[in-house]
């Protein structure tokens, strides 16, 4: 999409504690992209409506519904409700315009591009689900300490991603520039302080995240800080 083609209307569901919605609205944040907002709350099941469902038939968040006009003015929508190929979207209706930060360098970069790819990968697939609230309700439901459970195995997956830091990290997680991978790490380790992850025992992975909580547009994606934070959260 060139820059002198509008950007389509662009509208999250989200819930304030996912951290896969917290990547898009920590991206949309540092994109300068505007966005509307709708809450579903994951606690009382507002994720599991058939209206919820018919835009996202797993049953999650966040969904990014994506409006556009043809020529003639009539609108056309679609849902993505996977947070990565939301990502890679939002990339792709922005890689050609002047005023919206690259967050994945240029495609003849490829082994950067590979590495970004490969943290995302690390904190999407070993990390985050041992999180989820449908995964830690059956390890519940099996008699398990669920959070002992996650926290060991997010420890896993920490342990990991310092590793790849210690290769590809400068300011950020990548060199010394924002990219998929730190809009990733920010909810990661969000979700592993709530649960006794101690930072202290990875040194680059804890650099790098001081740095991002720094950043305004990180600060304004806080689970603390949004729409349906419960107000005894709110900080």
């Amino acid at each position: 999409m060139s820059s002198e083609q509008p950007l389509p209307a662009l509208h999250l569901h989200t819930y304030f504690r996912s951290s896969c919605a917290a990547r898009l609205r920590i991206a949309l944040n540092l994109k300068n992209l505007p966005y509307t907002t709708s809450y579903v709350n994951l606690l009382k099941g507002e994720q599991h409506s058939a209206e919820h469902k018919q835009l996202n038939p797993s049953g999650t968040v966040p969904v990014l519904v994506i409006t556009s006009k043809d020529p003639n003015g009539a609108e056309t929508s679609f849902s993505i409700g996977q947070s990565i190929a939301a990502l890679e979207y939002l990339e792709e209706i922005t890689a050609n315009t002047t005023d919206n930060l690259n967050l994945l360098p240029p495609v003849t970069d490829v082994k950067t591009r590979a590495q970004i790819r490969t943290l995302v990968q690390i904190m999407a697939s070993d990390i985050q689900p041992v999180t989820n609230l449908r995964i830690q309700k059956r390890v519940s439901a099996l008699g398990a300490d669920n959070t002992a459970w996650a926290r060991e195995l997010m420890q896993d997956g920490f342990r990991a991603l310092e590793t790849v830091l210690k290769d590809t990290a400068g300011e950020y997680c990548v060199g010394d520039g924002l990219s998929l991978a730190d809009v990733c790490l920010v909810p990661a380790v969000w979700a592993a302080l709530r649960i006794g992850v101690e930072l202290r025992e990875y040194p680059v992975l804890e650099r790098v995240w001081g740095r991002l909580e720094e950043l305004e547009a990180v600060k304004k994606a806080h689970w603390k800080r949004q729409g349906d934070t419960p107000e005894e959260l709110r900080g």
